[in-house]
């Protein structure tokens, strides 16, 4: 039965972008799960150039596909190689994108059932040190000519995959290549055991690469859910298939609520800054309002860049903003222009009466200072937020400290708490972010029941 047979693909490219590259060659072997039945390798022209750390990796020249069949020319054959059979590869969702690429552009709409030696062999046999082909082969004594040429790749994975059925004593394969099977759509380096203990519940994941450093972090409401997201689809981009094939292990934290979730993903990307996190990198402020006492004894408003060892007042997106904000305070408490700061844009903005004034008394205009900072600090208030816990007997806690994340954790329900004091021993600290501040003051604002404020 044709749909019971493997046809095990390798093919070599231009590059790792399915949308952007081409296909330089091709073989395909047709497998019936006890020997080979056929077997079919070409060259292909890719009517584009080669670059040259593809010619140095494979050793296929320009001169060797130039008159070579365009994809257009096999395609058809391509086609009735692969209808009906599972679609077997080392790392099989790079070489299924490609191919499927492009039968759809000579007009060939192609789906099967994929299985990867990969996966295959992390299964089967588990323990190994490494499981790319090379390594592979080394391990489990199968030859291999011709590396990083179609037709020898191919050649070696048919082996791998004949020792792979012969060894599968637990059916292992058989509920890889059903539609349903999660392995369908998972990363070829992953341990399936990192997938299979995530659990269904709200909190905050993290990719690890092969060196196991952290290159993704995500929150999620379900984080088996989410996870499982990241990996259905077939979104040809090159960054989303080096993101797939970086993917070697998945570790998770359990959060009780989604806004802790959110919190601790911001705060983790913050610390880890991992390479495929890209949207809330955005979300750093970038200008911040500050305030000094000069050696003059005067005490002056200034707005400038955020940073990394430096206090400020308020922070803001960018530079109007904290403009605009330094403006409004200079005005209403009548604060002499010469003691405040606009960064880039102090030019055009002091008036000139003010220029060969005498300047005030310095008691006078730090009193003005002090009632500007006060009523910034009446605007960061102090309060803790109470919601659900992870289970029955704790509630959880987000303490907010004049303004500013203090941390947060969870309450034992029987542990006597009694006053603020107690309540933060059950705390994380965490750094302020102005990020985590928007989060928190829009669920404040949202569900003000939940809400408790520190008194005096």
């Amino acid at each position: 039965m044709k749909e019971k047979e493997f046809a095990i693909v390798d093919i070599e490219t231009t590059g790792g972008n399915a949308s952007g590259s081409r296909i330089t060659e091709i073989a395909i072997i047709i497998h019936n799960g006890a020997d080979i039945v056929d077997r079919w390798e070409t060259l292909v022209n890719p009517q584009k150039e080669i670059p040259l750390p593809i010619f140095a990796l494979t050793g296929i020249t320009n001169e060797m596909v130039h008159d070579a069949p365009l994809f257009d020319d096999i395609s058809e054959k391509v086609f009735q190689m692969l209808s009906g059979r599972i679609f077997v590869a080392h790392n099989v969702n790079f070489d299924y994108s490609f191919v499927r690429h492009q039968l759809e552009e000579s007009g060939f709409r192609w789906t099967a059932r994929k299985l990867c030696t990969v996966r295959a062999a992390r299964k089967i046999s588990p323990g190994l040190a490494s499981y790319s082909l090379g390594n592979l082969c080394r391990s489990l004594d199968i030859p291999i000519k011709n590396r990083h040429r179609a037709g020898g790749d191919a050649d070696a994975t048919a082996v791998l995959l004949s020792k792979l059925l012969e060894w599968d004593e637990g059916n292992i394969i058989p509920g890889m290549i059903k539609k349903t099977a999660q392995d369908q759509r998972m990363p070829p380096n992953l341990p399936p055991e990192d997938f299979g203990q995530l659990p269904e519940k709200p909190g905050v994941y993290y990719f690890y690469n092969r060196e196991r450093k952290v290159i993704y972090v995500g929150k999620a409401v379900n984080i088996k859910k989410r996870v499982a997201s990241h990996f259905s689809g077939n979104k040809l981009s090159l960054q989303r298939q080096h993101f797939l094939r970086d993917i070697y292990g998945i570790s998770f934290e359990v959060c009780a609520t989604e806004l802790m979730a959110l919190i601790l993903e911001c705060i983790e990307i913050k610390n880890l800054w991992p390479r495929y996190n890209k949207a809330l990198k955005r979300f750093e402020p970038k200008y911040g309002l500050y305030h000094y006492e000069a050696r003059n004894g005067y005490r002056y408003l200034a707005v400038g860049r955020v940073g990394k060892f430096q206090q400020c007042v308020a922070v803001f997106g960018g530079i109007r903003e904290a403009v605009d904000m330094l403006r409004d305070l200079m005005s209403r408490f009548e604060i002499d222009p010469r003691f405040c700061s606009f960064g880039t844009t102090d030019e055009g903005l002091l008036p000139g009466r003010y220029e060969r004034a005498v300047l005030p008394a310095a008691g006078t205009h730090n009193e003005k200072i002090s009632r500007v900072l006060d009523e910034l600090m009446e605007n960061k208030p102090s309060f803790y937020i109470i919601d659900k816990g992870r289970s029955a007997g704790e509630r959880s806690c987000i303490w907010v400290q004049d303004g500013q994340i203090y941390g947060m954790g969870y309450l034992p329900l029987d542990s006597g708490v009694e006053s603020s004091e107690d309540m933060k021993r059950y705390l994380t600290r965490y750094p302020d972010n102005h990020y985590i501040m928007q989060l928190v003051y829009s669920f404040a604002s949202k569900f003000p029941g939940k809400v408790r404020r520190v008194k005096d």
